[in-house]
């Protein structure tokens, strides 16, 4: 390992909505706050037009307003696919956005960690997935990794992250956790057998169940649906069809952000507004609309997300490894996500199990990344006496005679896990065999997701039946497959490692992970450049001042380094020129303190930010008032 890299491995959970890290101190788990004191971080990434940087978390959330074409919410449900976005100009896979929010929290982790650090960087990281992740989606989170600069020590997944927060210094005795995992885009299920033993406890995941398309995200439409049903209802006025077309996008993003706010106050409110002013209409007149909308309502109109989450628990009950589980056989239910604070989950889960075995000791927002540090303290040794083991969320096959779908890894089989079997071959004189690799349970190969396929050649000559071709899956502790098939006569063979055909190649990582220190570059010299001509205007500035001149010249270094690499056409110089730029921000720690130190010698004087929207009344404005009526049947 690069001596300037630390040892210490720091939990991340990168969620669909938000995310947030943790860290183990010995026995004991730490949240990390961010720059605002926020215990988590926003999954927003966008673009400052004016200051031409990439913004993140909270940052990137308010400036929807001045750039909402570059403002990118719920990448994490993108991963794994082969759409792009946008973003400052450049189109951008969801590996290499995920990758601008991993490095920007694991910059803040560094930032609080400072002291404990003593100089060195972070860049080993445990980070969880959901359990319902295809292998495209898997591999994609460990690419966005490694474009950060990271070295992604394990992938774990959410359910099983929350039952070690949980279940840590809760080894005592036997006992079955259930845990419902409502995210921000998918929603998952596990049970897991936490098992006493004379050195600690086995953490055993022994079903998992659930629906990546379902997540807070979903709740969030229903209310925009709803809002925008009404105001259609009261008003005549088809309001996205009305929009002017430039600022269409804009007040979508609007509209879902009051989604989101009024899901989030109804689990404390009976009652709330969906409210959004100013909307500007093709006509040139400006709309408001201000909607109400009850709980009962609201839970009216998402029972059908409620009953799916309740078949995907059944069915987790129903497949457990040893045998079906009943009600009764759960000890404890761990609630996970933020959508799980919306009273209607609570009320199911009571339901189903229960009033005293929903367990409200661990926060839905932070457990999964508290269970990702556990597992880094776990890697470090730190954590001594506990034993995991996950499994495989859905079976894994290849394709047989006759479209048959031949299970090898039956889900949930525990891993890591190899399993081996032998076929052969369906004509005679056969000269080669095609190997397709299916995920899912249905028994017919057309009806499963395929995840990869090649061919093994150079078969000799056999009647049908005869030669032996002995296929292997090997599945590792992070989920990733890799196939290989062996013809036993002649010992030839050939393998494929499962990407979902969308892996990135090491090129395209390295060309990525240049952009992302490009890109992070290119902020530092805006952010301080900025900052070198505010000190220069200061009143009190000298020029002579010694840390000002130190200051000035790691600025100048880092900036010709940057605008070196930027201009380099051949793809030797490009790489050469980053070297130079590496070089220099791995020096922004002696940057940042200096202009610390030179902020306190010149103070920043404060200034009053003009903001919100113009007052009530004003001309062209359509005021739309609400008509209440009873939502609560």
């Amino acid at each position: 390992m690069n001596e300037n890299v630390s040892n210490k491995i720091i939990g991340i959970d990168l969620g669909t909505t938000n995310s947030c890290v943790a860290i183990m101190e010995g026995r004991n788990s730490r949240v990390l706050e961010n720059a605002e004191g926020g215990r988590t971080t926003p999954s927003v990434v966008s673009f400052d037009k004016e200051r031409k940087t990439i913004l993140v978390g909270k940052s990137a959330k308010n400036n929807v307003a001045f750039n909402p074409d570059e403002t990118i919410f719920s990448i994490k449900s993108k991963m794994g696919t082969s759409e792009k976005v946008k973003l400052g100009g450049k189109e951008m896979k969801p590996e290499q956005v995920s990758a601008i929010i991993l490095r920007h929290l694991v910059d803040y982790a560094e930032d609080k960690l400072k002291s404990e650090l003593h100089g060195k960087k972070l860049a080993r990281v445990v980070i969880t997935i959901p359990a319902r992740f295809k292998d495209a989606a898997r591999q994609a989170t460990r690419d966005a990794g490694e474009i950060a600069g990271l070295k992604v020590e394990r992938i774990i997944n959410e359910p099983t992250a929350a039952a070690l927060a949980y279940g840590l210094d809760r080894t005592e005795r036997d006992q079955k956790v259930l845990v419902y995992d409502l995210g921000g885009g998918t929603f998952d299920v596990s049970v897991l057998q936490i098992t006493k033993g004379e050195e600690g406890g086995t953490f055993e995941v022994v079903s998992t169940a659930g629906n990546d398309k379902l997540g807070g995200d979903n709740f969030n439409q229903k209310i925009f649906n709803y809002a925008l049903e009404e105001f259609k209802r009261k008003n005549n006025i088809d309001l996205l069809a009305e929009v002017k077309e430039e600022k269409k996008n804009e007040t979508i993003l609007r509209l879902k952000a009051a989604s989101e706010e009024v899901k989030e106050r109804l689990s404390g409110n009976l009652t709330e507004r969906f409210s959004v002013a100013y909307i500007p209409l093709k006509s040139g007149n400006l709309v408001n609309i201000d909607i109400e909308i009850t709980r009962a309502r609201f839970e009216e109109l998402s029972k059908e997300y409620m009953r799916d989450t309740a078949v995907e628990v059944d069915k987790a009950l129903k497949e457990a490894k040893y045998g079906e589980l009943k009600k009764e056989d759960i000890d404890q239910i761990i609630l996970v996500g933020g959508s799980t604070r919306m009273p209607m989950v609570e009320k199911l889960m009571r339901e189903k199990f229960g009033e005293k075995k929903i367990n409200k000791s661990v926060n839905p927002d932070e457990v999964v990344a508290i269970g990702a540090a556990i597992q880094g303290g776990i890697l470090m040794g730190d954590v001594k006496d506990i034993l995991l083991l996950e499994v495989a969320p859905l079976s894994l096959g290849i394709e047989t005679d006759k479209g048959v779908n031949t299970i090898l890894i039956p889900r949930n089989t525990t891993i890591p896990t190899t399993k081996k079997q032998i076929f052969s071959t369906a004509v005679d004189n056969q000269p080669s065999v095609h190997i397709r690799v299916l995920q899912g349970e249905r028994p017919r190969a057309k009806d499963n997701k395929e995840l990869g396929k090649f061919e093994l050649t150079g078969i000799a000559p056999a009647p049908r039946g005869v030669p032996q071709i002995e296929v292997a899956f090997d599945i590792d502790s992070d989920g990733i497959l890799k196939i290989t098939a062996t013809d036993l006569q002649s010992k030839k063979g050939e393998s494929l490692t499962v990407e979902g055909g969308r892996g990135l190649s090491k090129t395209e990582i390295e060309r990525m992970a240049n952009q992302e220190l490009l890109n992070r570059a290119q902020t530092y010299c805006h952010t301080f450049g900025k900052q070198l001509e505010e000190f220069k205007k200061h009143k009190d500035f000298k020029e002579d001042d010694p840390q000002f001149q130190e200051f000035k010249k790691l600025y100048n270094n880092l900036k010709e380094a940057t605008k070196s690499a930027e201009e380099a056409k051949e793809e030797s110089e490009k790489k050469e020129k980053l070297l130079e730029v590496e070089k220099q921000v791995k020096k922004i720690d002696e940057l940042m303190k200096l202009s610390n130190e030179l902020m306190q010698k010149m103070p920043k004087e404060e200034k009053k930010d003009d903001e919100g929207y113009a007052s009530d009344g004003e001309e062209g404005v359509v005021d739309v008032e609400p008509e209440k009526k009873d939502d609560d049947k």
